[in-house]
C-alpha cells in the first residue's frame, strides 16, 4: 500500500510518500512562506522524486488536528481534494499521536505540546507499551499550568516536543524540574512518515474514511468565533 501523508498543522509543513513499511522519501519546511504556497508544489515534487504518479497512492492521509486552524484546513482540503480526484480512501490523524510517534519505546512518558495562544497548548499525554502507544491523556486544549500540575502529581519523567517546547520551556523547568526532559531538534517537528504510518494502521483495523466524511479536529472555537461570542456578551451566536 502506497500513502501520500500531509502534516500542515503547524509552522513547519511535512509531506511523505511510503510504500509498506518503507519511506520512500520525505519532505520538510519550516521557513516563511505559507503552506497554500507550498503544499502543492512540494506534493508534486515530492511525486516526482520518488517516481510516483498520483494514481498510484492508495490511501491519502492527513494530520487532521489539532492545530493551527488555517493550515488544517489547507491539509484536510488537500487531502480530501486529491482523494475525490482518484477515488482512493483518506485517513485522518491525530496530529497529537503522530507527534508521540515520533518517540518509540520511550520509558517517559511523551508529551506534545502545540502552542495554542492564550497561555494554552493542545497537549496529549502517551506512553509507550512494547509496540504499542498508549494514550494516558487524550488530546485536549489546557492551560499550560494545569497540564503541568497533572504531570507533577504524576511524579514520572515527561518528554517534552512541539512547538509549544520554546514557548513554554522555562515554566515547564519552573515546575517540574528534572522530571522534564526535551525531544533533541530532529525529532520536535511534525513528521509526515509517522502520519503515513498511523494511517496504515487505521488500514488495517478497516477505520478508513471517505474524503467527504474526513473533518479536521480543531478541539476549540476559532478566535474570530471567541470575538463574536465576546461581542454579543457570551451568548451563543447561530
Amino acid at each position: 500500500m502506497k500513502i501520500l501523508a500531509i502534516d500542515s498543522s503547524s509552522n513547519a509543513l511535512a509531506v511523505a510518500v511510503t510504500d509498506e513499511d518503507k519511506l520512500l522519501g520525505e519532505s520538510v519546511l519550516n521557513h516563511k512562506k505559507t503552506h497554500s504556497q507550498t503544499l502543492m508544489p512540494m506534493i508534486e515534487k515530492l511525486l516526482c522524486a520518488t517516481e510516483t504518479d498520483i494514481s498510484q497512492i492508495d490511501l491519502f492521509a492527513v494530520a487532521a488536528g489539532p492545530g493551527s486552524f488555517t493550515g488544517l484546513r489547507i491539509g484536510v482540503a488537500t487531502a480530501k481534494a486529491l482523494a475525490h480526484a482518484t477515488g482512493k480512501p483518506v485517513a485522518g490523524v491525530s496530529t497529537l499521536e503522530a507527534m508521540a510517534y515520533q518517540l518509540p519505546f520511550c520509558s517517559a512518558l511523551v508529551v506534545p505540546i502545540m502552542d495554542a495562544r492564550r497561555a494554552q497548548v493542545y497537549n496529549g499525554v502517551y506512553r509507550w507499551e512494547g509496540e504499542m502507544l498508549i494514550t494516558v491523556i487524550e488530546p485536549q486544549a489546557v492551560a499550560i499550568e494545569a497540564l503541568l500540575d497533572s504531570l507533577a502529581d504524576c511524579g514520572q519523567k515527561a518528554v517534552f516536543l512541539g512547538d509549544g517546547v520554546s514557548v513554554y520551556r522555562d515554566i515547564i523547568l519552573q515546575k517540574i524540574g528534572e522530571s522534564a526532559e526535551f525531544a533533541p531538534v530532529n525529532a520536535n517537528m511534525q513528521r509526515a512518515s509517522c502520519v503515513a504510518a498511523l494511517a496504515r494502521r487505521q488500514a488495517a483495523d478497516g477505520k478508513l474514511s471517505r474524503y467527504n466524511e474526513l473533518l479536521p479536529i480543531y478541539l476549540r472555537k476559532s478566535q474570530a468565533e471567541r470575538e463574536l461570542e465576546e461581542k454579543h456578551g457570551g451568548a451563543r451566536v447561530k
